[in-house]
Parts: structure tokens; sequence; C-alpha cells
């Protein structure tokens, strides 16, 4: 079951923008009813609530939650989405097999575009994504999907092969190792049929 933030109750803050209140992230944002006023959100989530960054975590060590702050707001006419990411996942290192540190902390905005026409109302290197392809319902309601949005941000920040910067490959080895016969040198024979031919 998806949470989506409508008709909770608010607060509004000291530069005027309604805060929802919530204990937990929202799935998704209404837009036709926060893009206007601003949103915020605060708090904590664990990893393995998203579903394709739980896949690739490790098992063999604990995860702890990641903070999370996030505002919707508007400048210059354009609709940004900013949130701050402080913590860390811990995946399986790809060499030793043992679990890896991988710290998330980072800011992040990426500017939430109605069409083409305003990238030329931001700077060449803000990120963005035009709305008509990331907004899953248009009617009634425009849902911005903020987690999955967020994750795959999470998901950008994480290593394809994550390692650790100094261990040693996992090698399993089953049985005795033969050793190697010395072999005649393939060439001696030729040599030999040097002055017979």
């Amino acid at each position: 079951m998806s949470s989506t933030l409508d008709s909770k109750p608010s607060v509004v803050n000291a530069d005027n923008i309604q805060t929802p209140i919530s204990t937990s992230m929202p799935e998704h944002i209404f837009l036709n009813k926060w893009e206007d006023t601003g949103f915020e959100w605060e708090g904590e989530i664990a990893p393995a609530t998203f579903e394709r960054l739980s896949a690739i975590l490790t098992t063999e060590h604990e995860q702890a939650n990641i903070q999370l702050s996030i505002n919707l707001y508007r400048r210059s006419n354009v609709l940004h989405l900013a949130f701050q990411l402080a913590g860390d996942v811990w995946l399986t290192c790809q060499r030793c097999l043992q679990p890896v540190d991988i710290n998330l902390t980072d800011d992040y905005d990426i500017a939430l575009l109605d069409d083409e026409s305003q990238v030329r109302l931001i700077n060449e290197e803000q990120d963005y994504l035009l709305l008509d392809e990331v907004v899953t319902e248009q009617s009634p309601e425009r849902l911005l999907p903020l987690k999955k949005l967020i994750e795959d941000e999470i998901l950008l920040k994480t290593p394809m092969a994550p390692k650790h910067d100094d261990c040693e490959m996992t090698v399993e080895q089953f049985g005795e190792i033969p050793e190697e016969e010395e072999n005649e040198n393939p060439f001696a024979a030729l040599a030999s049929l040097k002055g017979k031919l």
C-alpha cells in the first residue's frame, strides 16, 4: 500500500511553507496540491524500504537508517525537488565477499520541467527531469513518484561492483592442486631431427 500525502494535517514554517505532518516518508506527492505552496519532509528511512536497493544490500551487516530531508519548491517559475541524504549502506565487496560501507551523504537538486522550453531557465549543470516522463497520474491528480526518484539517485551513487580499497580476492580451493609435471621442451624433438633430414 503506497503512502501519498493528500489530506494530511500540515504546519506552516517560518518561510511560510506548508509542511505535512507525517511519520513515514510519502511514496508520492500530489503536485496539484503542493507545487505552488511548497512541500517539506524530514526524517529517517530504512534502506530496505527501497525495493531495488534492498536487492543489493548485504545481509552480513546491520543497515542503519538514512537521514533524509526533502524540499519541493518553485524558483524562477521552475519546480525543484531538492533533498539531502546522510548515511551509509552496506553492500558486498566483489573481491573479498565481505561487507563494504558505501557512503550516500550528498545534496541533490533536480529541476522538474513542464516541457523542453524551460531548459533555458536553468543552469547548464542543473539536473532536470520532464514532468510528463515521471508523473504517474495525469488526472485527477498528478502524482510525483518521490520515493522512486530518491531511490534512483541512491542507486546511481552506489557502485556497480563495490570493493574495499585494500582487500584480497577470496579464492575457494577444493582438493589438492596437482603438481605440473616437467614437460620436455617441444623444440628439443625438432632439434634432434635437424641433421636427419
